[in-house]
């Protein structure tokens, strides 16, 4: 299977337009921004995410499969993650779908409480279905 045949669950109508902002203010202490740069349109492109700190590494994981910002930071090799009013720049690196069920399992662990978060991980159980990345080469920006 290649990368752009990946599953992806789409998120309901609700999650997008009402879900992404009401996160942004209720879950401050848990949502960063990732900002990277659109595959084809060169724009950024910014979303919510939960940043997951594990061993002393930080990883982005893609709950609802191959999403739009995974494939871009695929294509990117980086990005922008913004909490607060600090801004860095990181360079990503993917994890091989070996390595990914201990990182899913933590991942569910923290964040698995949040809507939608655990059933994803029911409807696309294989862990090559969930893009997952570490941060590595991060500099701060502000």
């Amino acid at each position: 299977m290649t990368a752009s045949s990946a599953p992806y669950l789409r998120p309901p109508w609700g999650a997008r337009v009402i879900g992404n902002r009401m996160a942004k203010l209720f879950a401050r202490s848990v949502l960063s921004t990732l900002s990277v740069r659109g595959r084809t349109s060169g724009r950024w492109r910014s979303v919510p995410v939960a940043v997951l700190d594990h061993d002393g590494e930080r990883y982005l994981i893609a709950p609802r499969g191959n999403t739009e910002w995974s494939r871009n930071l695929r294509a990117a090799n980086g990005g922008r993650l913004q909490r607060g009013g600090r801004v860095e720049e990181f360079e990503a690196v993917e994890v091989p779908a070996g390595e990914r069920p201990p990182l899913i399992a933590v991942y569910l662990e923290q964040f698995g409480r949040f809507p939608t978060v655990a059933e994803t991980f029911r409807q696309l159980p294989d862990p090559a279905d969930h893009p997952t990345f570490r941060i590595v080469g991060s500099r701060g920006l502000r």
